[in-house]
């Protein structure tokens, strides 16, 4: 077994999107070939809803899924297609865009204000860009949970792991997305496919990932010790954890604990071209879908 090691820990940028919705961006509008086959992750966490009532109104996607977590409060979806819906806490919605969909998600607070959860931009290989567009919504009951004896929990959002396969299907960069809470104290590793591209994202207590480059875990040693540790080899709140490649992560929780999602997927490798929220894969087809959307032939007729 390898660790992978740590290439890269940032945090996420605050920033606005649709209406003013106040989010952080964990990654994206960078190297799309960063983390390839996922060209962004925003983290939308907030007790005001001032800041995110207004939401994400009607707007366009082409070239591209997403997978929408909800953790508190909920959002509610509709869409070119005539669907509609409502995430609640725990649940999970996935939509592949294809060829084209216009869509909007409009967050609502829970009993205290707040509004928390996750959406993940996955890149569609070439011969899927110009796939009919799709729903799936998924409840959180239908989402397996791990608990083992030292307190850690795993919830599979999507993909396998320890004998459990997540309820979410059919995406095309055939992602795993685990949702992992590690208790104070504790050490853990995790398995991680060789092939695929992987990273954390730190959203509550803290933790030190073990590195590659200190194959004998000095540091995580230190935390178990409870030696003094540089607080930069920690990740904390809202950051992200780039991995290169090795088949293992291994984390020693901080003194809260530390929960994050760990997400990886296999490269597509192609040319991304990608303006807002189309990503195709050369300039031409970009414009052509703008062009589209300004004559009304955005929307394709189903097949």
């Amino acid at each position: 077994m390898s660790i992978r090691p740590v290439l890269e820990q940032r945090a996420a940028t605050p920033t606005m999107e649709g209406a003013g919705v106040h989010l952080h961006r964990a990654f994206g509008f960078q190297d799309p070939e960063e983390l390839d086959p996922f060209l962004m992750m925003d983290h939308f966490r907030n007790n005001d809803p001032a800041k995110f009532s207004a939401g994400f109104p009607w707007h366009p996607h082409r070239g591209i899924e997403t997978i929408t977590y909800v953790l508190s409060g909920s959002v509610e979806h509709q869409d070119s297609l005539g669907n509609t819906g409502n995430l609640g806490a725990g649940d999970v919605q996935w939509m592949t865009a294809g060829s084209g969909i216009l869509h909007q998600e409009m967050p609502t607070p829970d009993a205290q204000g707040t509004n928390h959860g996750f959406q993940l931009w996955a890149n569609l290989p070439r011969d899927l860009k110009m796939a009919a567009p799709r729903y799936q919504d998924v409840a959180a009951k239908e989402i397996p949970e791990i608990q083992e004896d030292d307190g850690t929990r795993v919830r599979v959002i999507v993909g396998s792991f320890w004998g459990k396969s997540g309820p979410v299907d059919g995406i095309a960069a055939d992602p795993q997305y685990l949702d992992i809470f590690v208790p104070a104290g504790v050490k853990k590793t995790f398995p991680v496919d060789t092939y695929r591209r992987a990273f954390a994202y730190v959203f509550e207590g803290d933790g030190a990932f073990a590195d590659a480059s200190a194959p004998s875990g000095v540091l995580l040693e230190k935390e178990v010790a409870g030696e003094e540790v540089n607080i930069r080899d920690m990740s904390g709140d809202r950051t992200l954890v780039r991995f290169g490649t090795g088949d293992e992560v291994t984390v020693q929780a901080g003194e809260q604990g530390v929960r994050f999602l760990l997400i990886s997927g296999a490269p597509i490798q192609e040319p991304v071209a990608w303006h807002g929220p189309i990503v195709m894969n050369t300039r031409e087809e970009l414009q052509q879908a703008f062009a589209e959307l300004r004559n009304g032939t955005f929307i394709k007729p189903a097949h």
